[in-house]
């Protein structure tokens, strides 16, 4: 979605969203700069945002740019699963690959005791398993 049309000086560059062709400039923050220049994550994900990086030891990810970043990525919801209760509230949202961002106390509790022990490399298979427990718990989910 994001091409990078020039690197300006201090982290700054101008990119251009090719589906709309609007230009923007953004700048990498200070202090994801050394995730920024590791650019390993396009061996996996080639197709991912040139700002978008994994953090180092952790399964975190972050955009590098949050702070500048084009409103079309302001206005966008930056989870993979959406965790509301019984009532239709938000509880929580999965993010990145496997953290949990909990709103909902009970929630956090049973992604402490069930899921965060989960063993499964596989990240479809972990899925399956992570929404198996939290359903069960009478979550719901939307991806």
């Amino acid at each position: 979605m994001w091409a990078i049309e020039e690197e300006l000086p201090c982290y700054t560059f101008l990119v251009r969203n090719e589906y709309t062709g609007m230009r923007y400039e953004v700048i990498v923050a200070e202090e994801h700069r050394v995730l920024f220049d590791d650019k390993s994550v396009f061996t996996s994900l080639p197709k991912a945002c040139p700002f978008f990086r994994k953090g180092k030891d952790t399964d975190l990810w972050y955009c590098t740019v949050h702070l500048t970043r084009p409103d079309v990525c302001r206005e966008f919801a930056c989870w993979r699963f959406l965790i509301l209760d019984q009532q239709g509230r938000r509880a929580g949202r999965v993010m990145g690959t496997r953290h949990l961002h909990a709103e909902d106390l009970e929630l956090q509790k049973i992604w402490d005791e069930k899921v965060r022990v989960l063993i499964e490399p596989d990240d479809a298979a972990w899925d399956e398993k992570m929404c198996e427990i939290i359903r069960s718990a009478g979550f719901i989910i939307r991806d």
